[in-house]
């Protein structure tokens, strides 16, 4: 037997046993947590809500004819009758900016919230958390484009930035090492 030749060796059988490494986790155990199952719910939930704003940014900047680079505008016209079309409209500048503020805080969300979901909360709690953070953002941009006076959107942006603070401390208190 040649030991150069891979087909012999590989068909032969192991007599040194394997170390046993570390077990991945199995995602049908994830499938099981119910906390982390409520957490993809209104992950997705909070998600859909971000990709709408989105939308709505484009719906405002084509209906108002509001762009911002000049190939966007290129079907209006070309040359100095295109450039009319290159300014700024309050309604689209307020659509994107409640889109810019999800941004801000859905992200941070989705990290410390998965970790939250994964560090084995109560159930209740979890939920209480993941209802309030959706909650506000929905209320926030409602607030945003209608827009409600002050301090509702702020009240929004408190409420949906207290519950990821109070999630994130609850993981370092009691779930990672520091």
């Amino acid at each position: 037997m040649a030991f150069g030749n891979s087909e012999i060796v590989s068909s032969m059988p192991r007599t040194v046993p394997r170390p046993k490494s570390k077990k991945m986790v199995n995602l049908s155990h994830l499938m099981e947590n119910e906390v982390f199952m409520a957490f993809a719910s209104y992950a997705t939930i909070v998600l859909s809500k971000m990709m709408f704003m989105s939308i709505a940014t484009a719906f405002y900047r084509l209906t108002r004819k509001v762009f911002v680079n000049p190939e966007d505008c290129a079907g209006f016209g070309k040359g100095e009758n295109a450039k009319k079309y290159l300014r700024t409209d309050d309604r689209v500048e307020r659509v994107r900016r409640a889109h810019l503020n999800d941004l801000e805080n859905i992200v941070p969300f989705l990290g410390i919230g998965l970790l939250y979901s994964l560090s084995g909360p109560d159930l209740s709690t979890a939920i209480l958390h993941f209802r309030l953070f959706v909650g506000a953002r929905i209320y926030h941009t409602i607030a945003y484009l209608t827009p409600l006076p002050q301090p509702n959107r702020a009240l929004a942006f408190f409420i949906g930035y207290g519950v990821t603070l109070s999630m994130a401390y609850r993981l370092l208190k009691s779930k990672l090492y520091l």
